[in-house]
């Protein structure tokens, strides 16, 4: 995944830079360095996904300007083309042409780049820092200031907790230069709203998703699958097959008493024939687990770190088990066609309103989680639902035809593969969230473990300590605490708990589970 850092000052603290950067080497455990300037300290984790040879190790530097860069830019290889003329290269790595792009483009070059990234470019020429985020944040990127006030930039919270007193996400579509934070995409606007028609829009979801998905195959390194059974990762895993000219490799994870999806996720992998393993975990697994994913995350969100468990666990198999680098995975779609909890949504307004939200926020909840669940085990997350072109387009599609008026969720984007690319009965399953589809149990394992952890009144009165967030039952207050050990003080780093939009009828619950909403219905089953 790598790691990055960014110093912007001239007094800089190499030995607390150090410090800091060490937390995160597991994001890049291949190799490391930490470059000084008159005007700062760069650092870079790697791991070697594109362009394995050491030319490809980063910072890149040309005439004295520097970068570093967490991300995969898709159709490099043309960027580089058209730069060719005028730059030498020395690596197959896509992110070596970044420096190229800034001295051709400047600010601009960041509208251009169809990628997941966060990035820092040192231009020694003019002796500044400039620092950018992919337009929906799937990969990390992290800011606070030092006590002289110089910035300080980082691929994760724990990198700042030493130099930072007050740590916040950079924005994701933003770049930083010159003291400010100046937006040059909103992905989750739909500045248009398009004409086309059920059929029409199936037929783009369809192409449009296929080629998101192609493209992210494209590695140096191995690349693997997690496949939970549903709908949204069995269609990644689906499509992939049908790309590859061998078997992929998938794997899928579950409680040892009651795991909902296994048997979807199997049967998946034999109808698109990938070779599957499954990752079998007890209750004492979760509970074991469940700091070290806090700290990890550096969230104290209910929904977040209770689908993290899984995910981070079934990550770490992969990472002790096989030498595969990379990962696809199935976020994203969701937040474009829709939760469960959006089935009451009052109007197509309402709808969109809440699917920007979601946009907007992604990067402090399932994108998140993603991310540190994979990296924190030295793989690199790729997210085909993510892709800029596919979100572009759902975002801008008539929220009339996205709500679910078809008795069945999700309608476009299941009608869209009807065909052979899944069975009948996955392509038109209900959905059971990640968390609760590991196993039902594994919610209840952490709801009792925390109902033991206080009394009523110890709850009421240790809760009180929060205002930002405010934990509303023993799990989240757990939660809060643990969080508070290794980020004291960061709270706002997440807005808030991701929960259904209580405005609604129907969706005012004190739990972020679709279990407990009324049309919840077969999800479970």
């Amino acid at each position: 995944m790598c790691s990055i850092m960014g110093w912007c000052s001239s007094y800089a603290d190499k030995e607390l830079f150090e410090q800091g950067f060490a937390a995160t080497v597991s994001r890049g455990p291949d190799c490391s360095r930490i470059m000084e300037t008159e005007d700062g300290i760069l650092g870079f984790h790697r791991l070697a996904i594109m362009g394995l040879t050491p030319e490809g190790m980063q910072p890149f530097c040309l005439d004295g300007d520097m970068v570093v860069c967490n991300g995969e830019i898709y159709g490099f290889q043309k960027l580089r083309e058209q730069l060719a003329d005028k730059y030498t290269f020395a690596s197959d790595s896509d992110c070596e042409l970044l420096l190229p792009l800034w001295r051709e483009y400047g600010t601009d070059m960041f509208a251009m780049l169809d990628a997941e990234f966060a990035c820092v470019i040192y231009d020694a020429h003019n002796h500044e820092f400039i620092a950018a985020r992919d337009p929906i944040g799937i990969r990390p990127l992290y800011y606070g200031y030092d006590d002289k006030g110089g910035i300080v930039f980082a691929s994760e919270a724990k990198n700042l907790t030493k130099i930072c007193a007050h740590i916040m996400p950079f924005p994701p579509g933003y770049y930083y230069r010159d003291g400010y934070f100046v937006q040059y995409n909103n992905i989750a606007a739909a500045p248009m709203t398009l004409p086309d028609d059920v059929e029409t829009a199936c037929k783009n979801i369809r192409e449009k998703l296929v080629a998101g998905v192609e493209k992210r195959l494209v590695s140096d390194a191995k690349v693997g699958f997690l496949l939970s059974g549903g709908l949204d990762s069995s269609l990644v895993c689906a499509i992939a097959a049908k790309k590859s000219d061998k078997p992929i490799r998938t794997f899928a994870i579950g409680m040892d008493i009651d795991a909902i999806d296994l048997k979807y996720a199997r049967q998946v992998a034999d109808y698109i024939g990938s070779e599957h393993t499954e990752v079998i975990i007890s209750k004492q697994d979760v509970l074991d687990a469940l700091e070290t994913v806090i700290h990890l995350l550096g969230t104290y969100d209910i929904t977040t770190i209770r689908a993290s468990i899984g995910m981070y666990l079934v990550c770490k198999a992969i990472h002790e088990q096989t030498d595969i680098r990379v990962l696809l995975t199935g976020e994203i779609s969701d937040e474009l066609f829709g939760y469960k909890y959006t089935d009451f949504a009052p109007d197509a307004d309402a709808f969109q309103q809440e699917s920007e939200k979601r946009i907007r926020e992604l990067h402090m909840y399932d994108v998140l989680r993603a991310d540190r669940c994979i990296s924190v085990n030295s793989l690199e997350a790729r997210v085909p639902f993510g892709d800029l072109d596919f979100v572009k387009y759902v975002m801008e599609l008539d929220p009339a035809i996205k709500m679910n008026v078809y008795n069945k969720g999700k309608y476009l984007l299941r009608h869209a593969f009807e065909g052979d690319w899944l069975p009948e009965e996955i392509l038109w399953r209900e959905k059971a969230a990640f968390s609760d589809a590991v196993g039902h149990s594994m919610v209840d394992d952490l709801k009792e473990y925390a109902e033991g952890c206080y009394t009523d009144a110890e709850f009421e009165e240790r809760r009180q300590a929060y205002t930002h967030a405010q934990p509303f039952t023993k799990e989240s207050l757990l939660y809060r605490e643990i969080f508070e050990k290794y980020y004291p003080g960061q709270s706002e780093m997440v807005v808030d708990f991701w929960m259904p939009n209580k405005e609604w009828d129907g969706c005012n619950v004190n739990d972020p589970s679709a279990r407990v909403l009324s049309n919840y219905g077969a999800s479970g089953e």
